[in-house]
């Protein structure tokens, strides 16, 4: 089970750096402006238009796994054996400790307080 874990801990971890990552080399809406009016976007890659449907669109699937794996890791976490029940079940029980057998030289105390005076 912790191998399961561990492999689906990377692979979100890899697919927030590369989201990271492909968040901050996207244009914002401000740079398309630009490129309508000339400017070297056109040049690049995957074209004026044709980055922004790459980009978004591994974006979107990073963000996918993301999620899956985030989903799949609360579930792993959640998960506890059918036999285990509160921490508090699991501890050593302790018997307390027998009370001391009453004898007719001790007396019971009082439940009022007041002092009782043995009969003869």
């Amino acid at each position: 089970m912790s191998f399961i874990v561990t492999i689906i801990l990377t692979v979100q971890m890899l697919s927030a750096l590369a989201m990271i990552g492909l968040i901050l080399v996207q244009h914002g809406k401000g740079a398309d402006m630009g490129a309508a009016f000339g400017s070297s976007g056109s040049g690049s890659l995957f074209g004026a238009s044709g980055s922004a449907n790459f980009l978004s669109r591994t974006t979107a699937v990073l963000a996918t796994v993301f999620f899956v794996c985030t989903l799949a890791l609360a579930y792993f976490g959640n998960l506890r054996p059918a036999s285990s029940g509160s921490v508090l079940e699991g501890a050593a029980v302790v018997a307390p400790a027998a009370a001391p057998a009453a004898t007719e030289s001790v007396p019971a105390a009082p439940a009022t307080g007041a002092a009782q005076i043995p009969a003869k």
